[in-house]
Protein backbone atom coordinates (compact mmCIF):
# COMPACT_ATOMS: atom_id res chain seq x y z
CA UNK A 1 0.00 0.00 0.00
CA UNK A 2 1.18 3.38 -0.69
CA UNK A 3 1.58 6.68 1.32
CA UNK A 4 -0.99 8.17 -0.49
CA UNK A 5 -3.69 5.67 -0.44
CA UNK A 6 -2.59 4.58 3.27
CA UNK A 7 -5.76 4.28 5.69
CA UNK A 8 -6.02 3.96 9.60
CA UNK A 9 -8.70 1.69 11.33
CA UNK A 10 -7.95 2.85 14.82
CA UNK A 11 -11.09 4.72 15.18
CA UNK A 12 -12.94 1.38 12.96
CA UNK A 13 -13.13 3.37 9.70
CA UNK A 14 -10.80 3.87 6.93
CA UNK A 15 -9.38 7.02 7.08
CA UNK A 16 -6.79 8.62 4.47
CA UNK A 17 -3.55 9.78 5.76
CA UNK A 18 -3.55 13.10 4.74
CA UNK A 19 -0.07 13.84 6.12
CA UNK A 20 1.52 11.79 3.68
CA UNK A 21 0.42 13.51 0.80
CA UNK A 22 3.12 16.12 0.15
CA UNK A 23 7.03 16.31 2.13
CA UNK A 24 7.48 18.86 4.42
CA UNK A 25 9.58 21.29 1.52
CA UNK A 26 6.63 20.90 -1.04
CA UNK A 27 4.04 21.88 1.56
CA UNK A 28 6.10 24.88 2.70
CA UNK A 29 6.27 25.85 -1.16
CA UNK A 30 2.25 25.58 -1.61
CA UNK A 31 2.11 27.80 1.08
CA UNK A 32 4.99 30.28 0.48
CA UNK A 33 2.62 32.41 -2.13
CA UNK A 34 0.30 32.70 0.77
CA UNK A 35 2.58 33.10 3.38
CA UNK A 36 4.63 36.37 0.88
CA UNK A 37 0.86 37.62 0.37
CA UNK A 38 -0.02 38.01 4.39
CA UNK A 39 3.98 39.38 4.78
CA UNK A 40 3.57 41.93 2.16
CA UNK A 41 0.05 43.07 2.75
CA UNK A 42 -0.67 42.58 6.38
CA UNK A 43 2.07 42.05 8.29
CA UNK A 44 4.43 44.68 7.23
CA UNK A 45 2.16 47.89 6.51
CA UNK A 46 1.04 46.71 10.32
CA UNK A 47 4.11 46.73 11.64
CA UNK A 48 5.08 49.97 10.09
CA UNK A 49 2.16 51.81 11.43
CA UNK A 50 2.30 50.48 14.79
CA UNK A 51 6.05 51.75 14.00
CA UNK A 52 4.79 55.11 13.24
CA UNK A 53 2.81 55.64 16.32
CA UNK A 54 5.63 55.42 17.92
CA UNK A 55 7.75 58.30 16.18
CA UNK A 56 10.87 59.86 17.81
CA UNK A 57 10.57 57.14 20.53
CA UNK A 58 7.76 58.80 22.85
CA UNK A 59 4.34 58.18 23.79
CA UNK A 60 3.02 61.77 23.49
CA UNK A 61 0.65 60.74 20.81
CA UNK A 62 -0.84 57.86 22.67
CA UNK A 63 -1.39 60.56 25.36
CA UNK A 64 -3.34 62.93 23.63
CA UNK A 65 -6.12 59.95 22.90
CA UNK A 66 -6.17 60.01 26.79
CA UNK A 67 -5.97 63.48 27.54
CA UNK A 68 -8.25 65.36 25.29
CA UNK A 69 -11.56 64.44 25.92
CA UNK A 70 -12.60 64.78 22.07
CA UNK A 71 -10.46 61.97 21.16
CA UNK A 72 -11.17 59.69 23.87
CA UNK A 73 -15.02 60.23 23.37
CA UNK A 74 -14.83 59.16 19.75
CA UNK A 75 -12.81 55.81 20.39
CA UNK A 76 -16.18 55.30 23.69
CA UNK A 77 -18.49 56.45 21.75
CA UNK A 78 -17.37 54.13 18.90
CA UNK A 79 -16.92 51.00 20.77
CA UNK A 80 -20.53 51.95 22.32
CA UNK A 81 -21.70 52.19 18.68
CA UNK A 82 -20.60 48.56 17.49
CA UNK A 83 -21.76 46.77 20.69
CA UNK A 84 -25.31 48.39 19.99
CA UNK A 85 -25.39 47.05 16.29
CA UNK A 86 -23.45 43.69 17.34
CA UNK A 87 -26.31 43.02 19.99
CA UNK A 88 -29.14 44.84 17.11
CA UNK A 89 -27.77 42.45 14.91
CA UNK A 90 -27.95 39.17 16.87
CA UNK A 91 -31.62 40.28 18.12
CA UNK A 92 -32.52 40.79 14.39
CA UNK A 93 -30.67 37.76 13.10
CA UNK A 94 -31.36 34.97 14.83
CA UNK A 95 -35.28 34.74 14.25
CA UNK A 96 -34.05 35.25 10.72
CA UNK A 97 -31.12 31.95 10.59
CA UNK A 98 -33.92 30.20 13.15
CA UNK A 99 -36.39 30.46 10.50
CA UNK A 100 -33.99 29.23 7.31
CA UNK A 101 -32.68 26.29 9.43
CA UNK A 102 -36.24 25.16 10.03
CA UNK A 103 -37.68 26.07 6.65
CA UNK A 104 -38.58 23.34 3.37
CA UNK A 105 -35.79 24.17 0.84
CA UNK A 106 -37.48 25.47 -1.52
CA UNK A 107 -38.48 28.93 1.27
CA UNK A 108 -35.40 28.61 3.01
CA UNK A 109 -33.73 29.23 -0.37
CA UNK A 110 -35.83 32.28 -0.76
CA UNK A 111 -35.23 34.00 2.60
CA UNK A 112 -31.35 32.89 2.07
CA UNK A 113 -31.72 35.46 -1.06
CA UNK A 114 -33.26 38.03 0.81
CA UNK A 115 -30.22 37.59 3.04
CA UNK A 116 -27.48 37.51 0.10
CA UNK A 117 -28.80 40.04 -2.33
CA UNK A 118 -27.68 43.38 0.25
CA UNK A 119 -24.25 41.38 -0.37
CA UNK A 120 -23.77 41.96 -3.62
CA UNK A 121 -25.01 45.75 -3.48
CA UNK A 122 -22.06 48.03 -2.39
CA UNK A 123 -22.32 49.43 0.89
CA UNK A 124 -21.82 52.68 -0.25
CA UNK A 125 -25.54 51.90 -2.46
CA UNK A 126 -26.78 50.42 0.70
CA UNK A 127 -25.69 53.60 2.65
CA UNK A 128 -27.12 55.81 0.32
CA UNK A 129 -30.20 53.97 0.51
CA UNK A 130 -30.88 55.08 4.07
CA UNK A 131 -30.06 58.41 3.48
CA UNK A 132 -32.89 58.47 0.69
CA UNK A 133 -35.33 57.34 3.32
CA UNK A 134 -34.57 58.93 6.80
CA UNK A 135 -33.70 62.71 4.99
CA UNK A 136 -35.98 65.73 6.15
CA UNK A 137 -38.33 64.86 3.25
CA UNK A 138 -37.96 61.49 2.79
CA UNK A 139 -40.22 58.62 2.81
CA UNK A 140 -40.32 57.63 6.53
CA UNK A 141 -40.57 61.55 7.15
CA UNK A 142 -43.66 61.54 4.25
CA UNK A 143 -45.16 58.46 5.85
CA UNK A 144 -45.17 59.38 9.02
CA UNK A 145 -47.04 62.71 8.20
CA UNK A 146 -49.17 61.17 5.64
CA UNK A 147 -50.51 58.89 8.89
CA UNK A 148 -50.98 62.17 11.18
CA UNK A 149 -48.15 60.62 13.55
CA UNK A 150 -46.21 63.89 13.88
CA UNK A 151 -47.34 67.29 12.77
CA UNK A 152 -43.46 68.11 11.70
CA UNK A 153 -40.78 66.35 9.80
CA UNK A 154 -38.67 64.46 12.43
CA UNK A 155 -34.64 64.68 12.61
CA UNK A 156 -34.02 61.25 11.35
CA UNK A 157 -30.70 61.47 9.40
CA UNK A 158 -27.79 62.58 10.81
CA UNK A 159 -27.90 60.80 14.29
CA UNK A 160 -26.40 58.57 16.21
CA UNK A 161 -29.63 55.73 16.13
CA UNK A 162 -29.46 56.46 12.22
CA UNK A 163 -26.18 55.44 12.15
CA UNK A 164 -27.06 52.65 14.63
CA UNK A 165 -29.56 51.19 12.23
CA UNK A 166 -28.08 51.46 9.05
CA UNK A 167 -25.02 49.84 10.12
CA UNK A 168 -27.51 47.28 11.15
CA UNK A 169 -28.48 46.42 8.56
CA UNK A 170 -25.37 46.54 6.40
CA UNK A 171 -23.73 44.21 8.67
CA UNK A 172 -26.75 41.79 9.65
CA UNK A 173 -25.69 39.03 7.20
CA UNK A 174 -22.11 38.34 8.73
CA UNK A 175 -24.50 37.32 11.66
CA UNK A 176 -27.37 35.62 10.14
CA UNK A 177 -24.76 33.26 8.15
CA UNK A 178 -22.86 31.85 11.41
CA UNK A 179 -25.98 31.02 13.31
CA UNK A 180 -27.56 29.17 9.98
CA UNK A 181 -24.65 27.18 9.70
CA UNK A 182 -24.44 26.42 13.43
CA UNK A 183 -28.57 25.61 13.57
CA UNK A 184 -28.13 23.41 10.14
CA UNK A 185 -25.75 21.46 11.83
CA UNK A 186 -27.78 20.76 15.00
CA UNK A 187 -29.28 17.56 14.33
CA UNK A 188 -33.15 17.04 14.72
CA UNK A 189 -32.89 13.82 16.74
CA UNK A 190 -31.95 16.16 19.83
CA UNK A 191 -35.30 18.36 19.61
CA UNK A 192 -37.19 15.24 19.27
CA UNK A 193 -35.65 14.04 22.12
CA UNK A 194 -36.07 16.81 24.64
CA UNK A 195 -39.91 17.11 23.14
CA UNK A 196 -39.91 12.76 23.76
CA UNK A 197 -38.75 13.91 27.35
CA UNK A 198 -41.61 15.97 28.39
CA UNK A 199 -39.97 19.74 27.28
CA UNK A 200 -42.25 22.29 25.60
CA UNK A 201 -40.77 24.00 22.39
CA UNK A 202 -39.71 27.29 24.64
CA UNK A 203 -37.83 24.46 27.12
CA UNK A 204 -36.68 22.53 23.96
CA UNK A 205 -35.36 25.60 22.44
CA UNK A 206 -33.72 27.15 25.74
CA UNK A 207 -32.02 23.86 26.87
CA UNK A 208 -30.64 22.67 23.73
CA UNK A 209 -31.03 24.75 20.26
CA UNK A 210 -29.70 27.95 22.04
CA UNK A 211 -26.79 26.52 23.78
CA UNK A 212 -25.49 24.46 20.35
CA UNK A 213 -26.04 27.52 18.80
CA UNK A 214 -23.80 29.82 20.68
CA UNK A 215 -20.72 29.07 18.73
CA UNK A 216 -22.25 30.46 15.69
CA UNK A 217 -23.72 33.12 17.95
CA UNK A 218 -20.18 33.94 18.93
CA UNK A 219 -18.46 34.37 15.34
CA UNK A 220 -21.02 36.18 14.24
CA UNK A 221 -21.32 38.69 17.23
CA UNK A 222 -17.04 38.96 16.83
CA UNK A 223 -17.80 39.51 12.97
CA UNK A 224 -20.26 42.26 13.25
CA UNK A 225 -18.39 44.15 16.49
CA UNK A 226 -14.85 44.04 14.59
CA UNK A 227 -16.47 45.06 11.30
CA UNK A 228 -18.03 47.93 13.32
CA UNK A 229 -15.61 49.39 14.76
CA UNK A 230 -13.87 50.17 11.84
CA UNK A 231 -16.94 50.95 9.70
CA UNK A 232 -16.77 54.27 7.86
CA UNK A 233 -18.71 55.07 4.85
CA UNK A 234 -21.86 54.70 6.50
CA UNK A 235 -21.29 56.88 9.79
CA UNK A 236 -19.64 59.56 7.48
CA UNK A 237 -22.82 59.47 5.26
CA UNK A 238 -25.73 58.49 7.80
CA UNK A 239 -23.84 60.07 10.69
CA UNK A 240 -22.43 63.27 9.73
CA UNK A 241 -19.69 64.93 11.41
CA UNK A 242 -22.25 65.43 14.51
CA UNK A 243 -21.86 61.33 14.52
CA UNK A 244 -18.02 61.06 14.23
CA UNK A 245 -16.63 57.01 15.12
CA UNK A 246 -12.88 56.19 15.08
CA UNK A 247 -12.69 55.54 11.20
CA UNK A 248 -13.73 59.15 10.31
CA UNK A 249 -11.43 60.55 12.87
CA UNK A 250 -8.50 58.74 11.60
CA UNK A 251 -9.34 59.50 8.16
CA UNK A 252 -9.60 63.58 8.98
CA UNK A 253 -6.14 63.09 10.71
CA UNK A 254 -4.75 61.89 7.30
CA UNK A 255 -6.66 63.69 4.51
CA UNK A 256 -7.21 67.14 6.47
CA UNK A 257 -4.91 67.90 9.37
CA UNK A 258 -2.07 65.59 7.65
CA UNK A 259 -0.88 64.17 10.74
CA UNK A 260 -0.10 60.55 10.46
CA UNK A 261 2.02 60.28 13.22
CA UNK A 262 -1.24 60.80 15.93
CA UNK A 263 -3.46 58.94 12.81
CA UNK A 264 -1.43 56.21 13.44
CA UNK A 265 -1.43 55.94 17.23
CA UNK A 266 -5.00 56.19 16.83
CA UNK A 267 -5.21 53.39 14.56
CA UNK A 268 -2.59 51.15 16.75
CA UNK A 269 -5.35 52.04 20.01
CA UNK A 270 -7.97 50.98 17.50
CA UNK A 271 -6.45 47.58 16.08
CA UNK A 272 -5.42 47.09 20.43
CA UNK A 273 -8.98 47.04 21.21
CA UNK A 274 -10.44 45.08 18.57
CA UNK A 275 -7.83 42.43 19.58
CA UNK A 276 -8.71 42.72 22.82
CA UNK A 277 -12.43 42.36 22.58
CA UNK A 278 -11.88 39.29 19.76
CA UNK A 279 -9.65 37.64 23.08
CA UNK A 280 -12.57 38.47 25.41
CA UNK A 281 -15.25 36.73 22.86
CA UNK A 282 -13.00 33.46 22.44
CA UNK A 283 -12.41 33.18 26.23
CA UNK A 284 -16.42 33.47 26.73
CA UNK A 285 -16.41 30.89 23.93
CA UNK A 286 -14.43 28.45 25.60
CA UNK A 287 -15.83 29.17 28.94
CA UNK A 288 -19.16 28.04 27.19
CA UNK A 289 -18.19 25.14 26.22
CA UNK A 290 -16.87 24.38 29.71
CA UNK A 291 -20.00 24.77 31.11
CA UNK A 292 -21.97 23.36 28.12
CA UNK A 293 -19.62 19.75 28.99
CA UNK A 294 -19.95 20.17 32.41
CA UNK A 295 -24.21 19.69 32.23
Amino acid sequence: MTNSTQTSYSSGRPTLSSARFYPPAASLGLAAPLLAALIAGFLYPVSRLVALSFSGGSLDHFRRIFTEPLHLGVLLSTIEVAFVVAISSLVLGFPVAYLMARLRKGLAMAVAACVFIPLWTSVLIRSYAWVVLLQRNGIVNELLLGMGVTEGPLKLIYTQSAVILAMTHVLMPFMILPIYSALRALPPDYIRAARNLGAGPVRAFVAVTLPLSLPGVFAGSVMCFVLALGFYITPALVGGPGSMLMATLIGQQTTVLLDWPFAAALSTMLLAVTLLFVLLFRRTLSLSKGLNSVH
